[in-house]
């Protein structure tokens, strides 16, 4: 079934690369008018002229900058009329973030800046235009070692996108009589850049996520897209506040540490 979102106008960060552009690629494909916030600009091009610019817009935005937040909003309702949905996606998994033993105050703020600030800005940037309308919906990537412990320690990340899910939750129930739903987004280890740059760097460290998977294997980024259509269309319009989990099973597994 196609065209179910058509003709809204959705803001995807982070949609350059991995969830985020499979994501804008599912959007259109259902008929969304969809801008990309990213840092890569070069990238944010070819995909502007990969899927057509009567239908996709580039910002180069950083996250972390609330006035180019804003802007990134403002251009999505200058273009095409309304903000109708906010994929708030961009966020970082760097190696200095590890233990808590071994991670420094610099990188614990950084991954803060960018995975759980970033999602404040996008989500207070978003909120008045839907609440003008009285509809919209915001989905923000949060994970699922937001609801159980990392097997490899990422201590500011998990941090971070604890925050995200307790925000997402707070944000569902405070606007659910205004229209608008706000859902997370908790996949679980997915085949992106992030995670083959972490494979490269560290193949064992990668390795103990998979044996965790009860499928076996690591998620696709167009079956996370696949569940961000679903939230941002009206087939969950009795969803608000919840932790969508994507993830093959591992919340639910009780595994044999190594």
């Amino acid at each position: 079934m196609a065209g179910r979102i058509e003709g809204k106008v959705a803001v995807v960060t982070g949609g350059c690369s991995g969830i985020g552009l499979a994501t804008v690629r599912r959007f259109v494909e259902e008929g969304a008018y969809v801008v990309i916030g990213d840092v890569n600009a070069e990238r944010g091009e070819e995909v502007v002229d990969e899927l057509g610019p009567d239908r996709v817009s580039f910002v180069q935005v950083d996250v972390t900058n609330k006035a180019q937040v804003d802007a990134m909003f403002a251009t999505a309702k200058s273009l095409y009329g309304s903000v109708d949905i906010a994929f708030n996606n961009a966020g970082i998994s760097p190696p200095e973030d590890d233990s808590i033993l071994d991670t420094d105050l610099e990188a614990w703020e950084l991954v803060q800046r960018v995975n759980l600030t970033s999602v404040y800005l996008c989500c207070k940037a978003a909120l008045p235009y839907m609440l003008e309308q009285k509809s919209g919906s915001i989905i923000n990537t949060a994970s699922f070692v937001a609801v159980m412990g990392a097997a490899t320690s990422q201590i500011s990340y998990s941090a971070s996108k604890g925050g995200v899910l307790s925000m997402t939750r707070e944000l569902g129930v405070q606007f659910a009589r205004e229209g608008i739903r706000v859902n997370a987004l908790c996949p679980g280890p997915v085949n992106t850049p992030l995670l083959k740059e972490l494979f490269a760097k560290d193949e064992e460290r990668a390795a103990r996520r998979l044996v965790h998977v009860p499928m076996g294997r690591f998620g696709e980024p167009e079956e996370m897209a696949n569940a961000v259509l679903f939230l941002a269309s009206d087939e969950s319009s009795f969803m608000t506040a919840s932790t969508f989990l994507v993830d093959g099973g591992i919340s639910g597994a009780y595994v044999t540490p190594l």
